[in-house]
């Protein structure tokens, strides 16, 4: 990255109709040289949490257990630092056996959102592929919007 001509502090001060007007040369260089620098990001904070996790872990886990909790939030202190950890609770439910008991509670005569949550989707590839009298049912239940756009610049003939 030693060959940015347009630095982080620049990109910073200049407005977006400042970046818009740049020329497309450089345009193509910052966004390379901006996603480098998340790439790297990501992977510097993947490490630095790893090393607080190696670092702090075990501790904060133990204390966390100490209080009668396997999640959640603890405080710790390492000379002058003081350390927030929070572990949180990552659930997930297996989609057949809901499915098998969403049909009992249905069986039973109650209503599944009463004990279920759940979204109904339909894959767009799939609806794009039904016939039109089929497309017209679901028609009312479809919203399409703008999802955010994906722009690439390269230099013709080769590197970025």
């Amino acid at each position: 990255m030693s060959d940015l001509s347009i630095y982080p502090a620049e990109l910073a001060e200049m407005s977006v109709n400042q970046l818009s007007n740049l020329a497309p040369e450089r345009l193509q260089e910052a966004s390379f040289h901006l996603d480098e620098l998340i790439v790297w990001g990501k992977k510097a904070r993947a490490k630095m949490d790893a090393a607080l996790d190696l670092r702090f872990g075990r501790q904060a886990r133990s204390a966390l257990h100490e209080s009668g909790r396997d999640f959640g939030v603890t405080h710790l202190n390492a000379g002058a630092v003081h350390i927030r950890y929070d572990l949180p609770k990552k659930v997930t439910w297996s989609q057949p056996i809901l499915k098998e008991i969403a049909q009992r509670i249905v069986t039973s005569g109650d209503k599944v959102e009463d004990f279920i949550d759940f979204k109904l989707s339909v894959s767009e590839s799939r609806y794009t592929n039904w016939p039109s009298a089929l497309q017209e049912q679901f028609a009312r239940a479809r919203t399409v919007e703008e999802g955010k756009p994906s722009i690439t610049l390269t230099i013709e003939g080769g590197a970025a």
